[in-house]
């Protein structure tokens, strides 16, 4: 009897030794990033556009890769003029991002981008030159 109520006391501490063993930590999720702007110069603005009053807004989808550049900019709704959703497409192929991340890991991400052209309030001096060459034909 005494055998048994010591095997039995030992199997107790066993189980609970293994209980109160340090286990190595489980390792921290890592949470997610998300996608963050670092530099992101505005686009050329026409001056002959601008200066006439035209203007609007370009919204473009953005692949960024996980490099943090756009791989792959595409055209989502017009800015109803070509030149403005031109040069709102060829400077954010130049744009820098900080990827997101997914488990600590950069990873590519689509955004949407707008970029607004509007025309420029009180016009500036160069207008005024612009808007002469344009009334004598050229």
């Amino acid at each position: 009897m005494k055998l048994r109520l010591l095997l039995g006391s030992l199997t107790t501490v066993a189980v609970l030794g293994a209980c109160n063993s340090p286990q190595p930590p489980a390792s921290a999720a890592v949470a997610p990033t998300e996608v963050a702007a670092l530099q992101t110069p505005p686009p050329d603005y026409p001056a002959e556009l601008a200066c006439t009053g035209v203007g609007g807004k370009s919204v473009l989808n953005v692949l960024v890769g996980a490099q943090g550049t756009p791989t792959d900019v595409t055209l989502v709704t017009s800015s109803g003029n070509s030149q403005l959703d031109d040069s709102a497409i060829t400077r954010v192929r130049e744009w820098k991002f900080k990827p997101a991340t997914r488990n600590g890991q950069p990873v590519p991400t689509t955004i949407q981008v707008p970029v607004s052209f509007n025309p420029p309030q009180p016009k500036p001096d160069e207008c005024f030159a612009i808007e002469e060459r344009m009334r004598r034909g050229g």
